[in-house]
């Protein structure tokens, strides 16, 4: 049998790579750094105990958020490809779990679009005030929203929201179609410091308002009797989460552009407390401007403390209409908006452009216009309408509630209990990182994690069973709420079952007739201990047994042999006896051996004794 040769370099050879570990660091807190925490995170702090609030959150950070970003830092970085493809490398019958991850991120970025279009919209509106003197009033007429009651699916096109959203996509399709390098990296390393600017000067404006000490104290106060609150343990887990971008694709598809010697561990730490440290800033910034409104009204901060859409399109119009320039504090809280919510899209769009990149085989232009133009007519035809409020509303719980943590809470018990591939993710990440992980990252990931995950899907779902949603019509609801949500699952599983083109990146090799799908990143499957290569010979009978998927290459196989020189299991979890230590490991034998590794389906056949190696 001949050797399998190298197959020619193609357009989608070169899936990109970030610089370094700054720009990465850049794109991940650009990711992290998104809407929620600008408009979630104060009004979910001050409604579970205040300054008490924060003793469950960083606990959740530490126990959640930072070793599931770990989690998928580890899955990038070792299996290198896109979402589907690095599950599908950990283990064949788990790429499904990839695509549930794609398709959450295409129902997000349909409405995440619209979102960021009103921003823009408002960010324009500032320099006038165009809202009036009733924020709440002209909200509705600006999007023609129908009545929550009646919600519906209708096509009557709203045309600022339509030319909103249309710049929106053309945006981000230039940024992805530029690459991960020159799009990705230098967008995130020039928004990403402009926001925290522009954010400082808000928050400098905001604290010396008349009356902010009255909302920087009640979001500050602490209500330990909350702290037995079972409700706000739950929602400090969830704020960590959500806001993190863990578990849905992002990370994961970031790391695999990470050149092989970064920090892995020291990033995740560095993107994890800047996400929380900038959620912290803008807690103070929102509560400041929020107890200036309530002073200046005669009002509790209570009546005008609001979350979400009402927090950015009512209440701060309406703080705008009283603060000392106000245009100027409009400009800078809309155009935060827009770049907190610009750099969080283009890492959301990234994940279905990869995915289709690998998968297809196609370059990063075609595969961003193959991702992008009917990404944007779906979001056109379905948020540039009357019906997209209501429609977002119910998309937005559904996906975050239910498609997200529930394909989270898969992955984290496949990881763990089905293909047992902690230790080897372990192993991976104290590799190349310089924050070394051991038994509690284990039993974070394998235990706390899926609880909490399990507690948040059992509390929203029987409120949801119980009260219904918003007040919308069951059928509305059933249908781009719990049909959404399943739909996604059973499209990923079709997604999965569908053949790797023969020019993606699943199937390239290298020289040695690995798989490879970044050329800047040398292949770490069968490195012997301390990042030595295993002999030529060795690797070329490995290698014919793969000709015929190498997608399928067993991370963790045992691979026996005379020409094998290590004598114990490798940092990529691949085990090799020692010359001689049993008769099994002889050549001649034809034995066929187990890979170990359960993150693995299936065997390698020392082929050499058939006279066909090579």
């Amino acid at each position: 049998m001949a050797r399998p040769s190298t197959p020619a370099p193609t357009e989608a050879a070169d899936r990109g790579a970030f610089s370094g570990r700054t720009a990465f660091i850049f794109a991940a807190i650009g990711s992290a750094v998104g809407l929620g925490n600008i408009w979630r995170f104060p009004y979910t702090a001050y409604d579970n105990g205040g300054g008490a609030f924060m003793i469950p959150y960083l606990i959740a950070l530490l126990t959640a958020g930072i070793p599931l970003l770990f989690v998928d830092y580890a899955i990038g970085h070792r299996w290198r490809g896109s979402a589907p493809l690095a599950w599908r490398r950990m283990n064949r019958r788990a790429e499904a779990v990839g695509w549930w991850q794609v398709l959450i991120c295409v129902v997000i970025g349909a409405y995440y679009a619209a979102i960021l279009a009103w921003s823009l919209w408002y960010t324009l509106f500032s320099f006038t005030k165009k809202w009036g003197s009733d924020p709440a009033a002209f909200f509705g007429e600006f999007t023609q929203a129908d009545a929550p009651e009646t919600a519906s699916i209708t096509w009557d096109f709203v045309p600022t929201l339509l030319g909103g959203i249309l710049l929106v996509w053309i945006l981000v399709a230039v940024v992805l179609a530029l690459g991960v390098h020159k799009g990705i990296a230098r967008s995130s390393a020039v928004f990403i410091p402009l926001l925290i600017v522009m954010f400082i000067v808000l928050v400098i404006r905001a604290v010396t308002l008349k009356g902010a000490e009255v909302g920087l104290n009640q979001l500050f106060q602490p209500d330990w009797s909350e702290l037995t609150n079972g409700s706000v343990w739950v929602a400090a887990y969830g704020q960590i989460f959500f806001s993190l971008s863990v578990a849905f694709g992002i990370m994961l598809t970031y790391a695999s552009y990470l050149k092989k010697k970064t920090d892995l561990t020291g990033s995740g730490l560095v993107v994890g407390f800047a996400n929380s440290g900038f959620e912290l800033l803008a807690g103070i910034g929102v509560f400041a401007a929020l107890g200036f409104m309530a002073t200046a009204t005669g009002q509790g901060v209570n009546d005008v403390a609001a979350a979400g859409v009402g927090l950015a399109f009512i209440a701060f119009p309406a703080i705008i209409n009283e603060a000392p320039m106000g245009e100027l504090v409009g400009v800078l809280f809309f155009g935060s908006l827009v770049l907190a919510g610009f750099t969080s899209l283009i890492s959301i769009i990234e994940v279905v452009v990869a995915a289709v990149q690998d998968k297809l085989g196609l370059g990063r232009l075609s595969g961003t216009l193959a991702v992008v133009l009917p990404m944007s007519v779906i979001s056109v035809l379905l948020f540039s309408t009357t019906s997209g409020l209501n429609l977002l509303d119910v998309t937005d719980k559904f996906i975050n509630s239910f498609g997200i943590v529930t394909a989270a809470l898969v992955g984290t018990f496949l990881i763990a209990f089905v293909l047992r591939a902690l230790p080897t993710l372990r192993d991976h990440l104290n590799m190349y990182g310089t924050f070394r992980v051991g038994n509690f990252w284990l039993i974070t990931v394998a235990a706390v994690a899926p609880l909490i995950l399990l507690s948040t899907l059992w509390l929203d779902a029987s409120d949801i069973l119980k009260n219904g949603y918003n007040g919308m019509p069951s059928s509305f609801v059933n249908t781009f709420g719990w049909g959404m949500a399943g739909a996604v699952l059973v499209v990923a599983v079709l997604l999965s079952l569908l053949p790797w083109s023969a020019r993606s990146n699943a199937h390239r090799l290298d020289s040695d007739g690995d798989p490879i799908a970044d050329p800047a990143i040398p292949d770490t499957r069968l490195e012997a201990p301390h990042g030595h290569r295993y002999p030529q010979e060795l690797r070329a009978d490995v290698a014919a047994v793969r000709q015929a998927d190498p997608v399928d290459v067993p991370a963790g196989a045992v691979i026996a042999g005379s020409h094998a020189q290590p004598d114990k299991v490798g940092p990529g979890g691949i085990a090799v006896e020692a010359e001689g230590e049993s008769s099994a490991a002889d050549l001649g034998t034809g034995q066929t051996h187990r890979a170990p590794h359960p993150g693995t389906d299936a065997d390698i056949t020392d082929t050499a004794a058939k006279g066909d190696a090579r």
